[in-house]
């Protein structure tokens, strides 16, 4: 069968989106994130994976407390640098914190990095317990109250 005829048959209609694909994340203020010395740019949700996209940006000095990640995420550093001990990725460094995996970062020069969360990060206290989960809808909470979510549709249903 020639490609024009397999073109005829299996024709594809183009649907025009209802919204723009694009805009600009250097309109969206930097708002502050779950711990003092982080901020966030809210790009967009995944509502049935709690996953979330951001820009994330921490202060020079900043250690994170332990911390898990439910699903892996993936993240290019913009600026700066952060990582594990000896192990660093400084500007264009590519990472993938697999999920399941509970560490500790830190930034001592701070950092700006795009990152891609496949699922919510659960925090911990210093006694282990349970500080915060942090998923889709607690990040479209925290840009909301910022005035900083109207390039996001996302219906959680509640």
């Amino acid at each position: 069968m020639s490609t024009a005829t397999l073109a005829k048959k299996n024709t594809v209609s183009v649907i025009k989106p209802t919204a723009p694909a694009f805009f600009d994340p250097s309109k969206l203020p930097w708002t502050p994130w779950v711990m003092d010395g982080t901020y966030f740019k809210l790009l967009a949700v995944d509502v049935r994976s709690g996953g979330f996209t951001m820009l994330l940006k921490v202060d020079p000095d900043i250690e994170s407390p332990p911390h898990y990640h439910i699903g892996n995420v993936e993240g290019i550093v913009l600026e700066g640098e952060f990582g594990y001990g000896d192990d660093r990725g400084a500007a264009g460094a590519y990472i993938c914190e697999h999920g399941g995996v509970v560490h500790q970062p830190d930034s001592p020069g701070g950092t700006v990095m795009f990152a891609i969360g496949h699922g919510p990060i659960v925090g911990y206290n210093p006694d282990g317990s349970i500080a915060v989960v942090v998923d889709a809808k607690y990040m479209m909470n925290l840009a909301r109250e910022a005035g900083a979510a109207d390039h996001i549709d996302a219906n959680f249903h509640v």
